[in-house]
This record gives structure tokens, C-alpha cells and sequence, in this order.
């Protein structure tokens, strides 16, 4: 496995496994457990998820094992998002916090109101949303034996298809010998929501001093 990436080590999934061998297992469905239901919508988990599955002969993990193991680790995890939600509501975000925004969970939320339980799966396949989307549910009191039918749902589906098209396509050459390339293709992908929330509150921020400029004159 060649190390090519200049990415933080916590968002290249090639640095992050490189040299675990079996101990990846632990440590992809930690970071899948954690993104999923502590509120840490940052962590690379497709692409990490991706590049578990491309490279699971390397990491001599056994394919149905490895599923099965993020799968449970996802259903954890939005189940516990759930609960926070269900019991603390909307006290931990802010309008101006760099994590927990408002506009964050407002967004999951109007997702959640539009497509109703299938919202839960959907979102798995969304960054930042599926971080969001549990605690939404669990806010909106959603019914909890519902909520944990369509979290099952979403976690098989999501954990399954992800970790088969990285085995998959690592029977390609071509992938084989781009694993850095690629892990970082669907690192830029995952983070392509933030880039733009960025850019919406710096265009914001830029309109307002411009008002008020152009009001003092």
C-alpha cells in the first residue's frame, strides 16, 4: 500500500489502515459507531468504508465479517443518536458553532420531514445528514420501533453495497494502483456539503458588510 496522499492522516483511509492488518476491523467500525451516533459528522466513513472493502484481503479481514461488523457498529450508532435526541432536544447547537450548528440539524430535520422513515436510509448514503438524521428523529419523537426497522434497513444496505463496490472494483488493476488517488476522490466527495455551507456563510458574512457599508454612506 503506497502512501501518496498529503491529507491528515485522520481523513486519508489509506493512512488511517495502513499496517493494521485484522485490528482494522476495530477501528473502521469505531469510526463508523462514532460518526454515526456522537455527533462527529467530520470522520471519512464512506470513504473509509470504501477503501476497507478494496483492500480487505490486504487487511486479511474475511468480507462477511467485516459487513456484518460495520453494519451492527452503524445501527449502534443511530441508535444512540436517536436517544440523544429523544432526550436532550435542541440544546447542544448553536447558530454559530462549528459543529453542532443549528442550520446542521435544521437541515437533516426538513429531510427527515420530507421523506418521512425512509429518510433514515436515505441519509446513510448522504454525509453529514445521516450524522444528523437519527438525532432528528429522536427529537421529532419519531416512533422508536419504526425508527429502528428503517436504522437496520439503511446500515445492511449502506454497509453492504459500499464495502462490495470497494471489493469489487479492487479487482481492477487500474483501482488496485490508485488506492491514495481514489481514497481521497471520495474524501473530497464527503466533504463537498461543508465546502459549500463554507462558501454560503462567507457569501453572507460579505453581503452584510457590504450593506452595512453602503448604509453608512
Amino acid at each position: 500500500m503506497h502512501v501518496l496522499s498529503a491529507m491528515p492522516a485522520f481523513l486519508d483511509p489509506a493512512t488511517m489502515l495502513q499496517g493494521l492488518g485484522p485490528a482494522a476491523l476495530g477501528v473502521v467500525a469505531l469510526i463508523v459507531f462514532i460518526e454515526s451516533g456522537l455527533l462527529f459528522p467530520f470522520l471519512p466513513g464512506d470513504s473509509l468504508l470504501f477503501t476497507t472493502g478494496l483492500l480487505h484481503q490486504q487487511l486479511q479481514l474475511e468480507l462477511p465479517v467485516l459487513i456484518a461488523v460495520v453494519s451492527a457498529a452503524a445501527i449502534a450508532g443511530d441508535q444512540i443518536g436517536y436517544m440523544l435526541g429523544r432526550k436532550f432536544g435542541r440544546r447542544w447547537f448553536k447558530d454559530d458553532a462549528r459543529v453542532l450548528k443549528t442550520a446542521h440539524l435544521d437541515k437533516a430535520e426538513e429531510f427527515f420531514k420530507r421523506r418521512g422513515g425512509r429518510a433514515i436510509v436515505l441519509a446513510r448514503f448522504v454525509p453529514i445528514v445521516r450524522t444528523f438524521a437519527p438525532l432528528s428523529a429522536g427529537i421529532a419523537r419519531y416512533d422508536y420501533k419504526s425508527f429502528t426497522l428503517w436504522n437496520v434497513t439503511g446500515a445492511v444496505i449502506w454497509g453492504t453495497s459500499v464495502t462490495l463496490l470497494g471489493s469489487w472494483l479492487g479487482h481492477y488493476e487500474f483501482v488496485a494502483n490508485n488506492i491514495d488517488a481514489i481514497a481521497v476522490i471520495m474524501v473530497l466527495i464527503s466533504v463537498v456539503p461543508w465546502g459549500i455551507e463554507l462558501l454560503k456563510k462567507r457569501r453572507k458574512v460579505t453581503v452584510g458588510a457590504t450593506s452595512g457599508h453602503t448604509g453608512e454612506e
